[in-house]
């Protein structure tokens, strides 16, 4: 599945002041992981030693790259991303910094003689701006901003920078009330989005304007001056939620201004265009209901592209590819003609064509959009996601790119040539291993059509052989199934502990068309269920595979499918696991923080009886139906988690175990939708297959 008002105080704004600061840290710093791979296999602790890429960023002219590195250290239990460069042939990678705080928002800067950066700052105790040569000498910070600095973009001349950074809630508290409670931990909550996410809403974000010269970040001002609307969005609004004019006079930023309920309520964020010179605001998307977000101006800055949905309320609406005329005004779509939509966008040097990823047909492929007639091209494509793409000439861009049966590597992408990859950071550790194949199968639904669904294969594989079996469950629940690679729901480690695995593509996710993607809506227990049962059966009705030890898993509205699944299977598996699920439809509805997204996908409230597509999808919540639960089940939940409550899944294992059924649960009290820490990862895939052996295995 894809704030709050606490009692009245005062608004403090961040603080600035010129800085150069040499860089301090005493931290253990996390180097590359030494691991044995034994036999081949894949096992917790080898997935996590893979090094994970990204923010791949071409320099201005064309001729270098960095991109950032992280790896997992078990032991310290952290991650941490350093900064690396390297030749645009992907020859010379060069490590720019050893720390022991991740580097992040990477940019070029003084015309790729000088990159800048986010890190914490041990003194501060925050991320702030830093800066040093392209070599990795010379580092200096160059803000002290109180709260800290979430993201940045520095504008094309150099003498600007927009930054996102947390501002103390308008209505945080009654200074009555407080006054001579200095221990109290209380909230006085009197509006909803009180909580977001995994955290309660005690700050926001805004949007700040500074000078940006070398010697640090002055003269700060606030561009929503005072208004209680955050920005970048929260959760996951970073620099993508700002847009320079190439000019560096004006810059456009992504808002929902709203607050408490019809915040919640709403996914009508807006572009603004920001005057530098004279401080005034323009809503560039006035009467668009639906996201706006994603501007990018042109290279002239005449235009400006961006991702618009159009319906309320619907957080998984196709994205159009819109594009302003910044001097006419006229609006144009795009791909109005195009049953698919872009993931992230990227000019053309030239400015007449869109570079852009997109879902499609269980892949992720790179296209281009010609602004003239609307063309699409196919740039690059195969079993694998390109996940980013950045040009650097009119024909030419650099890519992230991976699949199932890899990680996130750099990748060249030259219009009617091969694809050149840049980088092996991974190579020697794969290498080592024994992966599972990974083929495309075509499965029947019940309403005539053909799903396309990943059937993924374990090492060694013998036809002649029996193995077990697992459906995998997508969340989203309109999350694509392609070739992603997961560090939680990893296939390939299912396959090398010797499973096969089916992961179809049901109704409700992207790369199929609005009609297929949308479906889901207003339709839980309904067509997907069907297709996860079609799926089932296609796996079942293989030689190769043991009928009676399937097993079916997934996480968020996978973990709704599988307590779903466990009241419908009639017989069909042996063994469930549910992660961060939806159990109880009514409960759901009040408990999330996101309004939108369940007034949409569930129809509305579910005290209204007039409305039938509600009523439909409250009469197929799992909870209403543990009597014909037969298989046994594990439930993993975080205890942060805001978005799916934890008390779902523990609604669920209590419910399991009064009704007599073998059944464990897993909780982590400090991880939220997903489990992040290190060892908290290892115990969850210890302890999932330990699950899946006991009942599929034995």
């Amino acid at each position: 599945m894809n704030k709050t008002s606490i009692i009245m105080g005062s608004l403090v704004l961040p603080l600035l002041a010129s800085c150069g600061h040499e860089e301090k840290n005493e931290q253990k710093i996390i180097e590359k992981p030494s691991i044995e791979v034994k036999n081949g296999m894949l096992t917790p602790e080898v997935l996590e030693a893979f090094g994970r890429i990204s923010q791949a960023t071409p320099s201005p002219d064309g001729s270098s790259i960095i991109f950032t590195l992280s790896y997992e250290d078990i032991q310290e239990n952290k991650s941490n991303a350093e900064i690396y460069k390297m030749n645009i042939d992907g020859s010379e990678m060069t490590r720019l910094t050893t720390t022991a705080s991740s580097e992040s928002n990477i940019r070029w800067i003084e015309n790729g003689e000088k990159i800048a950066f986010l890190r914490k700052d041990d003194e501060l105790n925050s991320l702030q701006v830093f800066v040093m040569n392209a070599d990795g000498t010379g580092v200096k910070r160059l803000s002290d901003v109180k709260n800290g600095i979430e993201c940045f973009e520095i504008s094309p001349d150099g003498k600007k920078i927009v930054y996102g950074s947390p501002i103390d809630d308008f209505n945080k508290k009654d200074d009555e009330l407080f006054k001579d409670l200095p221990k109290t931990t209380g909230r006085v909550v009197d509006d909803l989005m009180y909580k977001h996410w995994d955290e309660w809403v005690t700050q926001i974000p805004h949007p700040f304007v500074a000078d940006f010269t070398l010697d640090g970040i002055s003269n700060a001002k606030d561009i929503m001056e005072g208004e209680p609307y955050e920005c970048p969005m929260r959760p996951f609004g970073g620099s993508d939620a700002f847009a320079w004019a190439p000019d560096g006079k004006s810059l456009v930023y992504v808002s929902r201004k709203l607050k408490g309920k019809d915040y919640s309520f709403s996914t009508d964020s807006n572009l603004y265009l920001y005057n530098i010179e004279n401080g005034s605001t323009k809503c560039l998307t006035e009467g668009m209901p639906g996201y706006d977000t994603d501007p990018v101006f042109s290279p002239d800055g005449s235009k400006l592209a961006w991702m618009s949905m159009a319906t309320p309320k619907y957080e998984s609406d196709k994205k159009r590819l819109m594009i302003l005329n910044m001097q006419s005004g006229e609006m144009t779509d795009l791909t109005a003609n195009w049953d698919y939509w872009p993931e992230q966008i990227a000019w053309s040097p030239n400015g007449e064509a869109i570079w852009f990823v997109a879902y499609y047909q269980g892949t992720e492929p790179v296209f281009k959009i010609n602004l003239a007639d609307s063309n699409i091209e196919t740039i690059a494509e195969g079993i694998c996601d390109y996940a980013s793409v950045a040009p650097i000439s009119d024909s030419a861009a650099i890519s992230l790119r991976h699949s199932m049966r890899e990680p996130n590597e750099i990748f060249c992408i030259t219009q009617g040539q091969e694809v050149k990859q840049l980088t092996s950071v991974n190579t020697e550790l794969l290498a080592q291993l024994k992966l599972g194949e990974v083929q495309k199968v075509m499965v029947p639904t019940t309403d005539g059509k053909e799903m396309l669904s990943w059937l993924i294969l374990p090492p060694d594989f013998d036809p002649n052989k029996k193995y077990p079996a697992i459906l995998y469950c997508q969340g989203g629940p309109q999350s694509a199934v392609s070739q992603f690679w997961s560090y939680r729901w990893n296939f390939m480690i299912m396959a090398a502990n010797g499973y096969v695995v089916i992961a179809p593509n049901r109704r409700g996710v992207p790369g199929f068309g609005e009609e297929w993607n949308r479906q889901i809506s207003g339709d839980y227990g309904g067509q997907n269920m069907k297709d996860y049962l079609s799926a089932a059966d296609y796996i079942a009705a293989q030689p190769y595979v043991d009928k009676s030890k399937i097993g079916a898993i997934g996480a968020s509205y996978g973990g709704f499918s599988v307590y779903w699944l466990a009241g419908h299977h009639e017989g069909r598996f042996a063994a469930l696991i549910a992660h961060a699920g939806i159990f109880n439809l009514e409960a759901q509805y009040l408990e999330t923080e996101e309004m939108w997204f369940a007034d949409f996908d569930l129809g509305g409230p579910y005290w209204d009886k007039t409305n039938e597509i509600a009523k439909k999808t409250y009469s197929n919540s799992p909870h209403l139906f543990v009597n014909d639960w037969t298989a046994p089940i594990l439930v993993t939940v975080g205890e942060l988690d805001y978005r799916i409550l934890a008390s779902q899944g523990m609604m669920a294992f209590n419910a399991a175990k009064m009704h007599g059924l073998e059944c464990e649960m897993l909780v982590f009290p400090d991880e939220n939708h997903w489990v992040l820490k290190p060892q908290n990862a290892i115990l969850w895939q210890r302890v999932f297959f330990r699950f899946l052996d006991k009942y599929l295995k034995q």
